[in-house]
């Protein structure tokens, strides 16, 4: 028998560009060629075609050991009452959650009813503070939450807290702080000094980009917001006397992975390249470190069940994207019908995704996709443009302050709005396949601002979230 390998491309002239180009051309009769051009619902355009010249070198994730996990899987804990919550917080790791996310509220319409340390101990009894990370969400309350779990863990050198001090995001959601903005600022960046001689393995602050993704921003713009914050708050440790290696190795970047998972993918990938040039002006190399959290905005009310797959993929995107941590809500987040039965589905899908589809096995998996490194590269500079443009505005505070922010998310949003009225975007159950038995949209009512806002200290245009079906009513 004859075993001789034959080439299938043998015989035919080499492939190139200008020769597909011609093709297409021909196919298009007379059409323009830029028809072809496709673009993301953030505006980035998806050419036809790409080329090797694409490829670049591969971003990955911190080494790890083949004992860790590819990824952190941190579920969040928000039932308004301490003992439910510790209820929650426990069955969450025992369940195969690695850390857990407090939400602290004190009116408790977003999260945990927290109003002195002894709240925050019965939230974490049971919970061994050396061994699994606990990530703070606390707004304003960030300082004193920061305080009652450094005082909790007991000085254990240890113990890897996940402080995620971020006045800032709460300033942009509710456009008005209690005291001015840069005060709390300030006060986070002392708060986190301190607690930082204490446990060498806390991380500071959270520089999020999310509000900005919740209100209808695109990528790039997220990218620039969360830079813009990881600028403020590196000035503020500075500031505060921390050198500034240390304080860029403090931060956490956070950020939101949809129902799209290749813009998703490389939207964290775009960030680990941000974060090198950005961390590199200031002479460090400490790698980026990334919070991934799903989207609110992609979550539908009727037929809750299809947000499943929209969960799916964005935790699919969050893994294969290298994110370090993965926060996934729940199917029923938009309803506000949330039990332990969809936290312990939301809790699984990571667990499936890690264990079962060994998505993390690969450090980043994506890399060399001409495509995709394309989309990369195109997020990266959009994004360090609008992060300039920030900067010379003043920061992200003055930003925030004079509008800047909030009048290109409402142009972002506007253009989402056009795409839905146009088709080119479908929201399955609401656009598309609407469930005829459905009944009105029912969304859980939004948390008004709390009295010590009656009076704040800054204010600045709210970056309102929205939910995509909303804009197609």
């Amino acid at each position: 028998m004859d075993t001789a390998t034959q080439p299938l491309a043998a015989g035919f002239d080499i492939a190139t560009e200008d020769a597909w180009r011609a093709l297409a051309e021909r196919t298009l009769k007379g059409a323009p060629f830029e028809t072809l051009v496709t673009r993301t619902p953030d505006g980035v355009a998806i050419q036809p075609l790409y080329t090797p010249a694409e490829a670049a070198a591969p971003l990955v994730r911190d080494p790890r050991t083949e004992a860790d996990r590819p990824w952190d899987v941190r579920a969040p804990v928000a039932a308004a009452n301490p003992a439910d919550a510790n209820a929650q917080a426990l069955d969450a790791l025992a369940g195969g959650a690695a850390s857990i996310l407090v939400v602290c509220d004190p009116a408790a319409p977003r999260g945990v009813r927290l109003q002195s340390r002894d709240d925050l101990a019965r939230v974490l009894e049971g919970v061994l503070l050396d061994v699994a990370p606990v990530a703070l969400d606390a707004g304003y309350l960030g300082p004193e939450c920061a305080g009652w779990l450094g005082a909790l863990a007991k000085s254990a050198p240890a113990a890897p807290l996940t402080l995620h001090l971020d006045p800032l995001s709460r300033f942009a959601l509710d456009g008005a702080s209690p005291w001015p903005i840069r005060d709390h600022v300030s006060a986070a960046a002392s708060a986190g000094r301190d607690l930082a001689e204490v446990y060498p393995r806390a991380s500071l602050f959270l520089a999020s980009g999310r509000m900005a993704h919740e209100a209808g921003g695109g990528a790039d713009l997220e990218l620039a917001v969360a830079l813009a914050a990881a600028l403020a708050y590196t000035r503020a440790l500075t500031d505060a006397g921390m050198p500034v290696a240390e304080a860029l190795a403090r931060i956490v970047l956070g950020l939101t992975v949809d129902q799209r998972p290749l813009v998703s993918i490389a939207k964290l990938r775009a960030a680990r390249r941000l974060w090198a040039r950005f961390a590199g002006a200031f002479g460090s190399a400490a790698p980026a470190r990334i919070e991934a959290r799903s989207s609110g905005r992609m979550l539908t009310t009727p037929d809750a069940w299809s947000n499943l797959v929209r969960l799916t993929a964005a935790g699919f995107a969050a893994a294969a994207g290298g994110a370090d941590a993965i926060v996934l809500g729940t199917h029923a987040d938009a309803c506000g019908a949330v039990d332990a039965q969809a936290l312990r589905m939301a809790r699984n899908a990571q667990l499936i995704l890690m264990e079962e589809a060994h998505i993390g096995r690969v450090a980043d998996p994506l890399a060399g996709a001409w495509s995709l490194e394309a989309l990369t590269g195109d997020l990266a500079r959009a994004a360090w443009a609008r992060f300039q443009a920030i900067e010379a505005a003043g920061g992200l505070i003055a930003a925030l302050e004079s509008g800047v922010v909030a009048t290109e998310v409402s142009e972002a949003r506007r253009a989402l709005a056009g795409r839905i009225a146009a088709g080119e975007i479908k929201i399955i159950g609401v656009t598309d396949f609407p469930d005829a038995k459905a009944g009105p949209m029912d969304h859980p009512p939004r948390p008004e601002l709390k009295d010590a806002l009656a009076n704040p200290g800054s204010r600045c245009p709210p970056l309102a979230p929205l939910r995509l079906e909303d804009l197609a009513a």
